[in-house]
């Protein structure tokens, strides 16, 4: 999951958690924003009573020492006054029911004593409580639409903001890891941006991958430099041995001859497989051929039936689509193809099968080589292209173990994908994706 997304979503997942407080309380917050301004107002109203008695006197309400009562038609407000015991006190505002013409109701009542003329009066201000409620209901509606609507303002305004302030991070990773074919010598570009962060972040990462590439290339002239030097001394004994031969000498000193004969042809074809690895990773072959898959395939073929015939192995080789492969170097495809086809001989079983398959596979040209032969281990699939690693079936077959590195290197420089499915005991399948720049067209449907 990329960053930005789980941003977003802890973003929304987090406003979502507020939202859902917000909502268990928001009863409670209302009710209590109603009542605080229903006493408010009720204080207001005690104020301006507690007015109109100072300036015209208590007559104004009460006469004759009868109390004064007023309420609304439909009994939502009431206002009281009345005279009580002169030690009496009271000034409260709380929820308190009245009988009000045989009807019991529910009042925010503000209860307050006050004295005139040395007389203690009770002021009471009632107002329903079910009139009070009444903008409860709205009130809820209204904040919970327009939290709603300032929380998904809020995730658009994240989504926008964490796609612009981690565009730098995409773009590092996008050209200077995934866009970049490694390693390979590669001139510094600054991605533009303003965070430190991301300036320290792609910095580090061109000066770690301009570190690999040199200790690559160190590696790659000294193997090409290594192997050149080797060939001399090699030719050079190869030559002197063999003129030993012409001279009179015993036998047992030819058979130590034949042995160190034998010794030096093995160092001279591990020396010249590692000049090929090298000079086609220093991409010093050029890609101007174009040959047919049929005929490669044939030609592989002539070159390697004498030893299906000394196993015993049968050889099928099915061109289902045919296909001119152009802008390729046509001595390293042959070389391609013969290792691997020379693996599924030599690891095969005796009287055994390959198959070798070229057809497109939806809009993809492909060449597959399948054997019935012992397999690959599990755990030694991911390490088949390693030239550093030598396996245990190359050990049991005496082989150098640099066939399959020597593929890969011309799958790479050729741009041919590789996938290997493989089950120990049954057999192997090698398939070679190739690219449309290597098939030309694309089949047409």
């Amino acid at each position: 999951m990329k960053l930005t997304t789980k941003l977003t979503l802890f973003n929304a997942i987090s406003k979502l958690v507020i939202v859902t407080l917000f909502i268990l309380l928001l009863p409670n917050i209302i009710e209590n924003i109603n009542k605080s301004y229903n006493d408010s107002r009720l204080l207001k109203q005690k104020n301006k009573l507690l007015q109109i008695v100072k300036e015209k006197g208590i007559q104004t309400y009460i006469e004759n020492g009868e109390s004064y009562g007023m309420y609304l038609p439909l009994k939502e407000e009431y206002i009281s006054l009345d005279e009580v015991e002169p030690g009496y006190h009271l000034d409260t505002i709380r929820d308190e029911q009245r009988l009000v013409e045989r009807d019991t109701i529910d009042y925010r009542i503000l209860s307050h004593t006050f004295k005139v003329d040395n007389k203690n009066y009770l002021l009471e201000i009632g107002k329903s409580t079910e009139t009070i409620g009444e903008t409860t209901g709205p009130l809820q509606n209204i904040a919970f639409q327009l939290l709603l609507g300032m929380i998904l303002l809020t995730i658009l305004a994240d989504q926008i903001f964490s796609t612009y302030i981690l565009r730098p991070l995409n773009i590092i990773i996008k050209t200077k890891l995934i866009g970049n074919k490694f390693p390979k010598f590669t001139v510094y570009k600054e991605v533009k941006t303003s965070t430190t962060d991301f300036q320290l972040l792609d910095l580090s990462i061109h000066k770690m991958v301009e570190t690999i590439e040199t200790t690559f290339q160190k590696e790659r002239e000294f193997i090409s430099n290594a192997s050149h030097e080797l060939m001399t001394p090699i030719s050079i004994l190869q030559s002197k041995i063999e003129n030993m031969f012409e001279l009179d000498i015993a036998d047992e000193l030819k058979v130590r001859l034949l042995e160190m004969q034998k010794i030096l042809n093995r160092l001279k074809s591990i020396t010249k497989t590692l000049l090929l690895i090298s000079q086609i990773e220093n991409e010093q072959f050029l890609k101007e051929d174009k040959i047919s898959a049929r005929y490669l395939l044939q030609d592989v073929y002539d070159e390697i039936s004498i030893r299906l015939q000394d196993r015993n192995i049968s050889l099928a080789i099915l061109v289902i689509d045919d296909v001119e492969l152009i802008n390729v170097n046509k001595f390293l495809l042959f070389n391609m193809l013969f290792n691997l086809i020379n693996n599924a001989i030599k690891y095969n079983k005796p009287d055994g099968e390959i198959t070798v398959s070229a057809q497109w596979v939806k809009n993809n040209y492909t060449i597959s080589i399948a054997d019935t032969g012992i397999g690959i281990a599990d755990e030694e699939l991911p390490y088949i292209f390693n030239r550093f690693k030598k396996l245990k079936q190359s050990l049991s077959q005496d082989s150098f173990g640099l066939g399959l590195p020597i593929v890969k290197s011309i799958a790479v420089f050729h741009k041919i994908g590789i996938n290997v499915v493989s089950e120990k005991g049954e057999g192997s399948t090698f398939t070679l994706t190739f690219p449309q720049k290597v098939t030309g067209e694309l089949p047409a449907k």
